[in-house]
């Protein structure tokens, strides 16, 4: 009852009185409709899986500053196990849960072993070392309570494996704390879709579904964040958010469209952040959907590279807010293409259409969710692609019912991002480029495309050792999936975020990411 009058305090005071938000709380308006849990062994959503971030930690983390570059987290050092397939590592002796309890050697197999077995959305990730639910118990060697030995039977080097271990399903949960509310079996799932068990800056205090998220700083935090409190309002409209922090309601603003930051430019209380960001935007077609077959034909794939008027996209309806990138590795990763063969041309698509026996007057439904720039560019690409005599149906919807959708192939086609998990090539090229029957539901699985061939170089890529030799797989990759696949590749965005003046020490990492809420001041 206390945090929820607390909830009450902290939300309704700014609205009423417009005054200054309180100065140990960061107040961020950003959409909370995408969240489905809180569980870093589920958590795959952008706000949630950025909350990761400031709530649990890995052994190891990219370089705040360099991302390129490893840095340790609860791990002192690494090194070489008993094998060039294992790591053995050391755990900081002094860190400890928000329930006070230390982390151990055994928190971190706890926690690797429960997201392996419970296979949720993100744990393609951690099958890329050849872990299992049925040999995943024999992968680790404790050698005291603040060392262990990780080993994986995948081939795959070091130094992939290591980047494996930053993404935030490898994050180390309290293993006492989470047992204690385990429910028919289920690894205490249940309780931490709203609950957290971490040794991070901060601890999740409260959580009211779509309207706000409350973090607390953890006590056993060291060193400890500036503020005491995090508060996530729940704004779905881009427009409403704007006026929250033109008022001064809201410390941070996320999610605004191009003309919402245009509108802000000039406002001398705040200032527009531009943070680079790894997230790719593409259309993809459910080949596997009976009610359309043409979402299976290759020609349509190839007509909808160049139905999309990409310059137009890009510069008159986001206004340069996201520039044109048309391979699935993001600009700034090692390897990624950055040509741009395609561009809008009706004639070019309708010839593609005739000759591949799409009649005109096909029509499918285009699931996007209701916030910008999705519904912006769905209606550009209904315009566009009208003119070829292909109609779309557009669906907007709430972000956790679009990934719901995906997840379950229930959907067309989809227009939506990926982000990378880790600063790797592998991280995207698992994803767009590989399905294996009986591997992980990545984004080609979900879109039924049948890959065994490019699913065997994709593995190839990621056990290459050698620099030059992967990164000429990785370009080969990239121009298959360029080329010819039910993914169409259409932007990379930056992160533009309106801060009010008085935040400071304000960062934010390549990935799908919030603000590091612990180096934040006020």
């Amino acid at each position: 009852m206390r945090s929820l009058i607390l909830l009450v305090a902290l939300w309704g005071s700014s609205f009423a009185l417009h005054a200054a938000t309180p100065k140990d709380t960061l107040v961020v308006a950003v959409p909370l409709d995408g969240i489905i849990s809180f569980d870093p062994a589920e958590s795959f959503e952008t706000v949630s899986n950025s909350v990761q971030r400031n709530i649990y930690q890995t052994l190891v983390e990219a370089d705040r500053n360099s991302p390129q570059k490893l840095a340790p987290l609860l791990a002192t050092g690494w090194q070489q196990g008993s094998t060039p397939h294992s790591l053995v590592f050391n755990i900081k002796p002094d860190a400890h849960f928000s329930s006070g309890n230390p982390v151990t050697a055994q928190d971190v197999i706890f926690s690797l072993t429960r997201a392996v077995q419970l296979n949720k959305a993100p744990s393609f990730i951690l099958a890329e070392f050849g872990w299992t639910p049925e040999n995943i118990a024999s992968q680790f060697n404790v050698l005291n309570d603040h060392q262990l030995e990780i080993q994986w039977p995948a081939q795959i080097g070091q130094n992939l494996a290591l980047r494996l271990l930053t993404a935030p399903v490898a994050s180390v949960v309290d293993s006492k704390t989470v047992l204690q509310h385990v429910v028919n079996n289920d690894a205490g799932n249940g309780w931490l879709h709203t609950h957290s068990a971490g040794s991070g800056a901060f601890t999740l205090q409260q959580y009211v579904p779509q309207q706000a998220l409350v973090l607390s700083a953890n006590k056993q935090a060291n060193p400890q964040p500036k503020l005491k409190r995090i508060l996530l309002k729940g704004v779905a409209d881009a427009g409403a958010r704007r006026l929250l922090i033109q008022q001064g309601d809201v410390d941070v603003a996320y999610q605004l469209g191009p003309d919402q930051i245009d509108a802000l430019k000039s406002d001398k209380n705040l200032r527009i952040e531009a943070f680079p960001s790894s997230l790719v935007y593409y259309l993809g077609f459910n080949t596997k959907d009976k009610a359309q077959p043409a979402l299976g034909n290759p020609a349509l794939w190839q007509a909808a590279r160049w139905l999309v008027d990409y310059h137009s996209i890009s510069q008159d309806l986001l206004k340069g807010q996201y520039r044109i990138h048309q391979s699935f590795l993001p600009q700034g990763f090692d390897g990624a293409l950055e040509d741009q063969p395609f561009h809008y041309d009706v004639a070019k698509a309708k010839e593609i259409l005739a000759k591949g026996g799409i009649k005109p007057g096909t029509k499918f439904a285009l699931t996007v969710i209701n916030q910008p720039p999705y519904i912006d560019v769905a209606q550009a690409l209904q315009a566009s692609f009208a003119k070829a005599d292909v109609q779309i149906e557009l669906q907007p919807v709430a972000e956790s019912e679009l990934w719901s959708k995906m997840r379950g192939r229930d959907f067309q086609s989809i227009f939506i991002y990926w982000g990378a998990d880790y600063v790797d090539p592998n991280t995207n090229a698992s994803a767009f480029a590989y399905n294996v029957p009986g591997g992980s539901k990545t984004l080609a699985w979900r879109v039924g495309w049948d890959i065994p061939e490019l699913s065997a170089k994709t593995r190839a890529a990621a056990g290459e050792s050698d620099a030059a030799k992967r990164r000429a797989l990785y370009t080969d990759l990239q121009k298959t999936v360029q080329q010819n696949s039910p993914f169409v590749v259409t932007l990379q965005g930056a992160q533009q975020v309106a801060v009010r003046n008085n935040v400071n020490h304000v960062q934010q990492g390549i990935g799908v990411s919030l603000l590091f809420f612990d180096t934040v001041q006020k």
